[in-house]
């Protein structure tokens, strides 16, 4: 028998390209030398893994999400707290309705504030039979 999994609004490319640059993300440490003048090279490249107001992963990712459809954006939050484990895949409208309900212009600082995004994420998409790992 054929499992019936429930529709979600966005495609498969593009959410294995959120969970791909949320564990770039995921990756990034605080600053810890804001006043930093020496050269990458000298201190092994190591500021590319600190997470800086300009970095170009997160402007990538706001621009992403920004660019979706509520619809969207409401699915990914929805995925996003199924993967943690706030519900089952059999609750799936609930969270969905209940991030119908919280939606609000700032999708992407909200998820980008997750610890572990890309991984609730692809926690949740296994759920739907999706896999990222041909993606890549």
């Amino acid at each position: 028998m054929a499992v019936d999994f429930p529709d979600l609004s966005i495609s498969d490319e593009k959410l294995c390209f959120i969970i791909s640059k949320a564990r770039e993300f995921d990756v990034k440490d605080v600053v810890t030398d804001p006043d930093d003048a020496s050269n990458p090279a000298d201190d092994g490249n190591l500021a590319v893994l600190e997470d800086h107001k300009d970095d170009p992963v997160v402007q990538e990712l706001v621009a992403v999400i920004g660019s979706m459809s509520v619809d969207e954006q409401v699915d990914l939050v929805a995925l996003t707290w199924l993967g943690r484990g706030d519900g089952t895949i059999e609750d799936w409208s609930e969270l969905r309705a209940e991030a119908l309900r919280a939606h609000n212009r700032r999708t992407a600082a909200y998820l980008l504030g997750i610890p572990l995004l890309a991984d609730y994420l692809d926690e949740a998409i296994s759920l739907f039979g999706i896999s990222c790992e041909d993606e890549t």
